[in-house]
């Protein structure tokens, strides 16, 4: 009989014809990933859950609203007009309402802002229930935009938890971008399916409750809460260096989502596939979800404004696919296996613009200047979205694929020309790096 050995020694045993050998030496325990490290931070779990569900309604809101007018009103027009003005209104008030986070705290300012844009959706499903005057669709939208930006809260949260310690906050970031496109590709088709399985207002009131429950649970977290800084000693976020070049960047990026978007809606259309086109855009969010969680895993190397230019080149390189695809082949096939690659600039790309935002952002004044930037793609997707409308009705659907390539360009030759300029050695930051 095999006597007891110690734990740092070899058994020898016979079985048949076979000689085995058991190694008894201890292991190491792995080590965990960089994903297991970041939830391991205690609250961090809890936050992440509320803000998640609070997120999703974020890519429901527009598609429902447009459903719901268009097949009220038979106006795709007054739809699109309406949500434009929500778009216009959130681009003033957004950052005033994280001017009012960052001063008075999360929890007293984001549920009652919520509660407030809560209010403006029923009110706009009311307008619309009740056939009243279509101003008052255009009213009930534009209070929406009291919502807080929840995405730019949680990073807040990240970056007051993980303060010195730049790796697992280049995790977070980009797990952060990584949820934001898995909620705006799971939104709209969410909405889509309510819409058309119950009845056209399902989608904003699902919504509605989805956003209220998720802050409100997001809010109640209160040890991860970042404290509230009453007097911030820095400038305004637009005024600090480094911020402004980095909202043109955000206009610029914005660009490429807003005309893509328009442009594959308009393609599949013209392949007699209309309603696919959500499915076709939902590649292109999930191939920029995975490269945002591998992006998170890997330790980045080089300078954060380096890395922004070498994204926006791969972004540039990778937004001819699309143009390519659509021009030698026609296929809708083909084309969302190009955007399925072409995303995957998407999330590195963001992550590091936040980085950067983060960096030059002074002190308190964090969730304003994610806000502004957030302010800035959205500027850019309405001005995308105009570009590629107009492209696609006066030359082609095809041709519109060149609006994203040249918005991508522009991103490109401002960051770089920034870079040339010894831009982060110009742009120093405000507070140390996280």
């Amino acid at each position: 009989m095999p006597q007891p050995t110690s734990g740092d020694t070899r058994l020898f045993t016979v079985t048949a014809d076979t000689l085995v050998a058991v190694d008894f030496t201890p292991r190491a325990p792995r080590e965990p990933g960089p994903y297991r490290r970041l939830f391991a931070v205690p609250g961090a779990r809890a936050f992440t859950a509320g803000n998640l569900l609070a997120r999703l309604p974020m890519g429901m809101f527009a598609l429902s609203a447009i459903v719901m007018i268009a097949g009220s009103r038979g106006s795709y027009a007054l739809a699109g007009a309406v949500t434009a003005t929500g778009l216009a209104a959130t681009a003033v008030v957004a950052p005033w309402t994280a001017r009012l986070v960052d001063r008075y705290g999360q929890a007293r300012i984001a549920l009652p802002a919520t509660l407030v844009a809560v209010l403006g959706s029923l009110a706009l499903v009311l307008c619309v229930r009740h056939d009243a005057p279509d101003w008052t669709l255009f009213a009930a939208y534009a209070a929406t935009a009291t919502t807080p930006n929840t995405g730019g809260m949680s990073r807040a949260r990240w970056a007051h938890l993980l303060k010195g310690r730049p790796d697992a906050l280049h995790t977070a970031n980009s797990f952060e971008q990584a949820a934001d496109e898995l909620c705006f590709m799971l939104g709209p088709v969410l909405a889509a399916v309510l819409c058309g399985t119950f009845f056209p207002e399902a989608g904003t009131l699902t919504g509605a409750v989805l956003l209220l429950t998720g802050v409100a649970l997001f809010t109640a977290q209160r040890s991860t809460e970042p404290p509230a800084v009453r007097r911030a000693t820095g400038r305004a976020p637009l005024r600090a260096p480094g911020v402004r070049p980095l909202l043109l960047v955000c206009l610029a990026t914005g660009g490429v989502f807003g005309s893509m978007e328009v442009v594959t809606i308009a393609f599949a259309d013209g392949q007699g596939h209309r309603t696919a086109a959500g499915a076709v855009l939902a590649l292109q969010a999930a191939g920029s979800c995975v490269a945002g969680l591998l992006y998170g895993a890997v330790r980045p190397a080089g300078s954060a404004w380096s890395r922004l230019v070498r994204c926006l080149a791969a972004m540039t390189a990778l937004m001819t696919l699309p143009l390519l695809a659509a021009a030698l082949t026609g296929s809708l096939l083909v084309l969302a296996g190009a955007l399925l690659v072409a995303g995957m600039a998407t999330a590195p790309t963001m992550v590091t613009t936040m980085t950067l935002v983060q960096r030059h952002t002074p002190e308190g004044r964090l969730n304003e200047g994610m806000t502004l930037a957030v302010t800035g793609l959205l500027g850019g997707i309405a001005c995308g979205s105009a570009a590629g409308g107009w492209i696609v009705e006066h030359v082609s659907a095809t041709a519109g694929y060149g609006v994203p390539v040249g918005a991508a360009v522009t991103a490109f030759a401002v960051a770089g020309t920034l870079l040339a300029l010894g831009s982060s050695n110009r742009f120093t930051d405000h507070r140390p790096h996280h």
